[in-house]
């Protein structure tokens, strides 16, 4: 019951134009849900306890805080009597409605004396007041304003203190720094600060950069209490351009800066424009054209689809139109300055709710209600129970990251002698010889062939074993020698060799467009080569990124490897970068250290991961891990255990675990099988089975998956995978390459001749 009053407060029961201004008190709700749920037994608790002294100083905190939320309670009704609000409007009820389910929540009612009274009896108690005493109010807003340069933000605020307190320019930006404004409306202290105009354009972006910097170190010694981000109504403009403003404001603050903003549109008297009909549109459909594009930018730049940021209408023009009290009118018939005026208020009403309920930190320096990001944990989950390959000594390079193919000994000495030598000899056949033959002869030809090839195969397989496993015993001197260079007095430098074209994707340009991006090979460690989607549209060259590897040795002991890919487009950049090294301490045991940085939404996840693994006997491994990822201002922990069991080549079995948390707690789990060739590597045959569960804020997520590789004939391969969770969607996906049967590639008209024959029928219907 409690998780539905919560939700219902949220979402359905919150006006469109408070949404971001009640956002702060959200996080409280939820997490005090337990002692709404315990409600009833608060009496009997209250009558067993009442006697001890701990218990009389909770209750003396309770009432004290209950006196705090009903002064602000009277504050905030007595600021909407002065700006000649009424107490049932929607934004008023809204925040009254939310100050009292806190209070109901956070604070028991087991007090001496009842605080809880009526919004009306606080209402006719606050127009008492204000009927008795005009004195200013003990209350200060403190806004910070930002926006493009001439949208009118000066304009705004010196209608806001009907006065001129900002200069203002109609043909260039007037306001060259960062200043505080002070005044007071209505005996209500406010403190605006003004900001330079920002560029929406490339060329003004170290100008932005600038403007934003100096705006963090102001705000740091005067938090702000509401954000109005000012644009103008009469600009229509259906492109991004606008977006990269909102961006470095978002990088600047951080995400959370938009869920305790309000947007401001000046030039709210402006003529609507002709629809496509021409007939002038209506000022609601104007305002509304203007309005969606720009919400929609906001939604990008703070990523969060469900946001929708407050909208104060605003029109500083001298001929506006004015009601008897000389306030300014929009066409619509609203007076503007209330309804912004009122939005501020709500927003630090709230905001010293908070505060005093304890419900959030606010961060000296950052915007009143905005919180530090969360990393997400089901991310850092999914990372945590990803296997890692174990960087290996260049000696130790063949099997590597396989445990099939780790041990040497059992490998090399368990299949017994050779047997490829012991054939007799073998003539292949050229191809008009293999036309004469019979279709059954020509079947055990290749057959036999096969038969060689897998033992010829098999053969230099374990000649390679062995030959890694005499290097690895060997002593250190006889090591060095052999990885020392040749002196060559007479020779030539190494010659870089152009690495042979990617395919590039269908196009009807030239023939040959990939001299443009030739990749050079060269004697250095560093292999770097380009990224490659195949999936471009025409005209496109086809590389969208860079990727980079090497893999060196420290010290004659630590292996590190290190590697990382850019992705670069016209909208963002994605980074990714992992670099590893272990530390074998003696048979069978080893410590693993790795760094990756990842591209996370808007923001670089840094992750520091530690692995200790050994062998509890032949076939059997475990390993246990630590994890620390930081994402923005924000620190999660994780920790790891895994079991991995092989039964003799075939057959193994992994079983991992593992519990991240930050403010939360996910856990998950996975159980793989993998069964391979019995001439694994040579055999490629390799089915795979597994099952994963992850369990985050009670939502249980289940999912099964099954993959397999097979040879069907001597040059056929089938991949087939198919997964499926508890929510009953799934997905099945089949593949298949032939080096002879190019007929197989008509399977590809199937899915082009459905959706012709789709057209078809849904015209026709």
């Amino acid at each position: 019951m409690a998780r539905n009053i919560v939700t219902g407060i949220s979402i359905s029961s919150c006006p469109a134009s408070l949404e971001s201004s009640v956002m702060p008190l959200e996080p409280a709700l939820d997490s005090l849900q337990h002692s709404l749920e315990n409600k009833h037994d608060a009496p009997l608790l209250s009558a067993s306890m009442e006697g001890s002294p701990s218990n009389r100083s909770t209750v003396d905190r309770n009432e004290n805080t209950l006196e705090k939320l009903q002064m602000i309670r009277m504050k905030f009704l007595r600021t909407v009597h002065r700006i000649g609000e009424k107490a049932n409007n929607a934004i008023v009820a809204q925040v009254l409605y939310r100050l009292g389910l806190a209070e109901q929540i956070n604070v028991p009612r087991n007090t001496d004396r009842d605080f809880a009274f009526s919004n009306d009896r606080a209402s006719a108690i606050a127009s008492e007041h204000e009927a008795t005493s005009q004195e200013d109010l003990d209350f200060t807003c403190t806004i910070l304003v930002l926006g493009k340069t001439g949208v009118g933000k000066s304009a705004t605020i010196n209608s806001i203190f009907n006065e001129v307190k900002a200069t203002t320019d109609a043909f260039q930006p007037a306001t060259k720094k960062v200043e505080a404004i002070v005044g007071t409306v209505h005996g209500i202290q406010l403190r605006i600060i003004d900001t330079p105009g920002l560029i929406p354009s490339f060329a003004g972006h170290r100008r932005n950069e600038k403007i934003m910097s100096s705006v963090k170190k102001f705000v740091r010694k005067c938090p702000p209490d509401l954000v109005l981000y000012v644009d103008r109504l009469d600009m229509q403009n259906d492109s991004h351009s606008d977006f990269p403003v909102m961006k470095i404001i978002t990088k600047s603050f951080g995400a959370a800066i938009w869920h305790n903003a309000c947007l401001v549109l000046t030039h709210c008297s402006s003529t609507p424009p002709d629809g496509l009909d021409g007939i002038p549109l209506s000022y609601e459909i104007f305002v509304a054209q203007r309005l969606n594009p720009i919400q929609l930018l906001i939604c990008q730049a703070a990523g969060d689809a469900r946001l929708m940021v407050p909208v104060s209408l605003v029109e500083n023009h001298q001929s506006c139109r004015t009601n008897r009290a000389g306030e300014r009118v929009l066409p619509n018939g609203q007076v503007w300055k209330p309804h912004l005026l009122l939005l501020c208020f709500a927003s630090k009403v709230l905001g010293e709710a908070n505060a005093i309920l304890k419900l959030q930190d606010n961060i000296p320096g950052r915007p009143s209600g905005v919180q530090p990001r969360v990393p997400p944990l089901s991310y850092f989950l999914s990372f945590l129970l990803r296997s890692r390959a174990q960087p290996k000594m260049p000696d130790e390079q063949v099997g590597a990251g396989d445990e099939f193919v780790e041990d040497f000994e059992y490998l090399t000495d368990s299949e017994g002698e050779d047997d490829f030598d012991k054939l007799p000899p073998f003539k292949p056949l050229t191809k008009s010889q293999l036309n004469k033959l019979s279709k059954e002869l020509r079947k055990n030809y290749f057959n036999e062939l096969d038969y060689r090839e897998k033992l010829f195969q098999r053969k230099q397989w374990k000649e390679e074993l062995r030959r890694q496993k005499s290097i690895k015993t060997m002593p250190q001197s006889f090591k060095d020698e052999l990885d020392a260079p040749e002196d060559y007095s007479t020779g030539t430098a190494a010659v870089p060799v152009p690495m042979p074209d990617m395919p590039m994707p269908p196009s009807f340009d030239s023939d040959n467009p990939t001299y443009r991006y030739r990749c050079l090979d060269i004697a250095n460690q560093w292999v770097v080569r380009p990224v490659m989607n195949p999936n471009g549209w025409d005209h496109d060259c086809g590389y969208d990124g860079l990727n980079s590897e090497k893999t060196f040795v420290i010290s004659n002991s630590l292996p590190v490897s290190i590697s990382g890919q850019i992705n670069k487009d016209k909208q963002e950049a994605n980074i990714q970068m992992e670099c590893a090294t272990s530390l074998n301490h003696r048979e069978g045991r080893a410590t693993l250290v790795g760094f990756d940085v990842q591209t996370v939404g808007k923001d670089q996840a840094y992750t520091l991961c530690s692995e200790a693994r050994f062998n509890n006997f032949r076939q059997n491994m475990t390993l246990g891990g630590l994890a620390l990822m930081i994402l923005g201002d924000t620190l999660a922990a994780g920790i790891k255990v895994e079991d991995r069991l092989r039964i003799r080549k075939r057959l193994q079995f992994v079983l991992s675990g593992a519990m991240v948390g930050y403010r939360d707690v996910a856990f998950g789990g996975t159980l793989e099988a993998t069964l391979r060739d019995k001439d694994y590597p040579i055999g490629k045959m390799m089915t795979t089975l597994g099952f994963s569960i992850m369990d985050w804020h009670g939502d249980l997520a289940m999912v099964g998956n099954l993959q397999s590789q097979f040879s069907l004939g001597r040059n056929l391969m089938m991949v087939t995978s198919a997964n499926i969770n508890n929510r009953r969607t799934g997905q099945v996906s089949i593949r298949t390459s032939s080096s002879d049967q190019l007929q197989i590639a008509l399977i590809g008209i199937v899915p082009i001749i459905r959706s012709i024959v789709g057209a078809m029928w849904l015209n026709s219907s």
